[in-house]
């Protein structure tokens, strides 16, 4: 890997320290929930619709519970009671939005493969297994609905008390006639639809769940792999009607999400309610098959994009017209995800006019919501698409387009046309460092080569520039947008008596390296070595305050709530250690870890002998609480928008339609970081996660709502073999709306390279006509097109 490293910014901080999460998870002494051992515990399989719309006529469970080690076979019926409210959707986007009620087994009604119809309860796995087969439901099929625009049509209304298959319309368009004037005027235009198509998450642990109620009733423990306990707990509490102060929740280890555990799921709420009902720990743990139907799915899209520029190719106006699929039902933040990208469809791009609608729909298939980058990568998809057909249509390469439009520096921070304030950004240096990492000239050189040879094997340049709006928060921004939430975070910083650290962090890991990186934070700000931190996290009970883990918040909105608890520790160990060296605050610099007199330098403090001094309390200054401990709840003034420039090699084989990844290079741009080590691996997964999109991953469904790849035989996942090295650049930007200047990086690799990759495909295409290329570009759909043109 070539890399161009940010330069550190502190003795710990901005160093490429090694993750202190990793030696527990390499040697497999990490426990996953599925890894619990709980004596006693009986054991959940789900029996699911094998139709994506039927009426359920009857069920039939006495083979199954004649089966030894069955317990129970449960029904909708048998459940009913167990339920206080539907399953929760936490963002209605518009308050006419139609919502259907939605509860954790179907009882009438199956309306996607998957649906749960049934639970098994039995002695184990095993058993729950073998005696779900045994469960004879009869169903009567009913017409589906698949297609988007299908489904718009209503020509089947999945779910009849809403008498309509759309959920709602969102607008966006601060003035319709200035974007109207704007295409009336334009010398060029751009009209263009393009399809996210649905993708299968596949983290690498499956949903797991398991519930240990109280031998005295009452409270619940309850574990899950989840990225959100405690918007969990809230929801379980809420959903069943436990009071709040009853529940734990705990996440253990967690082996990845992308999104996919940013959700209350079905599976959940049966374990708990089963749990509760027999008085006995119940658990549950997801099949890899069942992950591909029964786990939220991502994207789903078609958009139609239209852009209006002049003569010179300076964009005026972008009109977005979007068709989401909401799958069956609404999980919870299903209906806010397309619009997380809503406000980012000009891009990097200072264009003047904005016009955005979206409209989502129910179709028979798995549910969407959040899958890493949610919304954003959409957004980039387009307008990236869309910039590079502006920029042939005007006869000028990829580059000079985006110069033209791009947000110049001096105009941050930027008022952007969809009501946004961009917090800071170099779009242009970013650019060229990208062009220079790549050898851009020299590639181009060799492109033109083979296409003068004929040579059967052609060379495509991609390139993008992504902006992206992370950090969710502020709460008030989320209020306007019905978010059902906040968008804090809360954080602890205890400096121990014998001078440790423990920090407790309402931000929840799977995956990033949050130890490590709230370490670092810490132990440069205290003075202390990162491995006398201890981080708390992921157990309300530990942790009762926090938002969790999404949307790229960890850093920009939990890391900085650990920098202001950490501070207002140390400005109470200034204080004590003022009183005790008998010199004013004024007078005290920080050094090392010791506070010592200006001018006298013999004359020192250690922070863990002022650590100590607290705890005894025997010579405080008055007014001043014994011990040094901060809690902070951090609520954010605005977004961070972390943006990069990323350029993709491919060579495409005009006789087979083979496409092979030469190159990947990324210059991205996420502020300060904390760690590069952890920067370079967020950005090589989430690289990897859109090359897979553009490239590979489709969840393919037939005219029956059946999924057709539902293992990984089936559904491709790239390996490391699929992929070259990537060659890493920076560019440091501070965002100065928080005082680590840090943006967020954990979803920049997916955002920037689906449409990375297929810019490149068709520039490689290019002399044969061809302007575009659906995703994923497989073998077989660049070969059709390559034919199509030749004939």
């Amino acid at each position: 890997m070539t890399a161009v490293e940010a330069p550190p910014v502190g003795n710990v901080v901005g160093t490429r320290m090694r993750r202190k999460e990793d030696p527990s998870l390499l040697t497999g002494e990490s426990r996953f929930v599925d890894d619990l051992v709980i004596p006693g515990a009986l054991w959940l399989s789900m029996v699911r619709s094998p139709h994506a719309h039927a009426r359920i006529k009857g069920i039939d469970a006495s083979a199954a519970e004649a089966l030894p080690g069955v317990r129970a076979v449960l029904t909708a019926a048998d459940l009913a009671d167990d339920w206080a409210a539907p399953m929760p959707c936490a963002w209605p986007v518009t308050a006419d939005m139609k919502s259907p009620a939605h509860h954790p087994l179907a009882a009438d009604k199956a309306n996607y493969v998957g649906d749960i119809v049934a639970v098994v309860v039995a002695e184990s796995r095993y058993q729950a297994a073998d005696a779900a087969d045994a469960v004879v439901v009869d169903y009567e099929p009913l017409p589906v609905v698949v297609d988007l625009e299908d489904a718009l049509s209503d020509r089947v209304v999945i779910h009849e008390e809403l008498g309509t298959n759309a959920s709602y319309t969102w607008p966006l368009c601060p003035d319709p006639e200035a974007v109207e004037r704007a295409f009336a005027a334009a010398a060029h235009t751009v009209k263009a639809r393009y399809v996210q198509q649905r993708l299968i998450p596949d983290a690498m642990e499956p949903r797991g769940v398991a519930v240990v109620p109280s031998p005295h009733g009452g409270e619940v423990t309850f574990y899950s792999a989840t990225q959100i306990p405690h918007i969990l707990k809230v929801m379980l509490a809420v959903t069943m009607g436990i009071p709040e102060h009853k529940i734990r929740v705990i996440a253990p280890s967690v082996g990845g999400g992308f999104g996919s555990k940013l959700d209350v799921y079905a599976e959940e709420l049966i374990t708990l309610a089963v749990a509760r009902r027999m008085g006995v720990p119940a658990r549950w743990t997801e099949t890899r098959t069942e992950n591909a139907f029964a786990t939220i799915q991502g994207r789903g899209q078609i958009q139609d994009i239209e852009l209006a520029a002049d003569a010179d190719g300076k964009v005026s106006a972008v009109r977005v017209r979007l068709l989401a699929d909401m799958g069956a039902y609404l999980q919870l933040v299903t209906p806010g995800i397309p619009l997380l990208g809503a406000f980012l469809y000009h891009g990097v791009y200072d264009i003047p006019n904005y016009d955005f609608s979206c409209t989502s729909v129910f179709t028979n298939l798995t549910p969407t919501d959040a899958y890493r980058g949610a919304g954003r990568p959409e957004a980039t998809y387009a307008i990236e698409r869309a910039m590079d057909t502006l920029a042939a249509q005007i006869g000028i390469g990829p580059d000079e387009i985006r110069r033209r439009n791009y947000i110049k520096a001096d105009q941050f921070p930027y008022d952007s046309p969809a009501g946004l304030v961009f917090d800071s950004g170099d779009y242009e240096v970013n650019l060229d460092a990208a062009l220079e990492l790549a050898g851009y000239e020299d590639l181009r050189n060799e492109q033109k080569r083979r296409r003068d040879a004929g040579d059967p094997t052609q060379l495509g340049i991609g390139l993008v520039t992504y902006v992206e709006m992370c950090g969710l928060a502020p709460s008030r921004v989320l209020a306007s947008l019905n978010y059902g939430a906040g968008g804090w975070e809360s954080a602890t910083v205890r400096l121990l008596p014998t001078g440790k650290v423990e920090v407790v962090t309402g931000a929840t890991p799977h995956g990033q390296g949050h130890e490590t990186s709230w370490s670092m934070i810490v132990a440069d700000r205290l003075g202390v070595s990162p491995d006398d931190v201890e981080v708390l996290h992921s157990d309300t009970a530990i942790s009762p305050l926090g938002l969790d883990t999404y949307g790229s918040r960890s850093l920009a909105v939990g890391g900085v709530a650990i920098e202001l608890a950490a501070v207002q520790v140390l400005d109470k160990a200034r204080s004590i250690a003022a009183h005790q060296m008998e010199a004013a605050e004024e007078d005290l610099e920080f050094v090392g870890g010791e506070f010592r007199v200006r001018g006298t330098p013999t004359k020192a403090m250690a922070i863990q002998a002022v650590a100590f001094a607290a705890f005894t309390a025997h010579d405080l200054p008055d007014g001043v609480e014994p011990n040094l401990t901060a809690q902070v709840t951090y609520d954010p003034p605005n977004f961070t928008f972390p943006f990069g420039t990323h350029i993709s090699v491919v060579e495409v084989d005009t006789e087979t339609g083979s496409v092979h990844l030469l190159r990947y290079i990324a210059v991205d741009d996420c502020g300060v970081q904390i760690n590069p080590m952890i920067v370079e691996g967020q950005i090589h997964g989430g690289i990897v996660q859109g090359v897979a999109q553009a490239l590979w991953e489709e969840a393919s469904y037939d005219e029956d709502g059946n999924l057709r790849n539902p293992t990984m035989l089936d559904y491709i996942i790239p390996t490391a073999a699929e992929v070259p090295s990537f060659e890493l650049g920076f560019t440091v930007t501070p965002s100065p709306t928080n005082p680590l200047g840090v943006k967020g990086i954990g979803e920049a690799g997916t955002i920037g390279s689906a449409p990375c990759v297929i810019n490149a495909i068709v520039d490689a295409l290019s002399p044969y006509g061809i302007t575009d290329v659906k995703m994923p570009a497989t073998p077989n759909r660049v070969w059709s097109l390559l034919q199509e043109a030749r004939s």
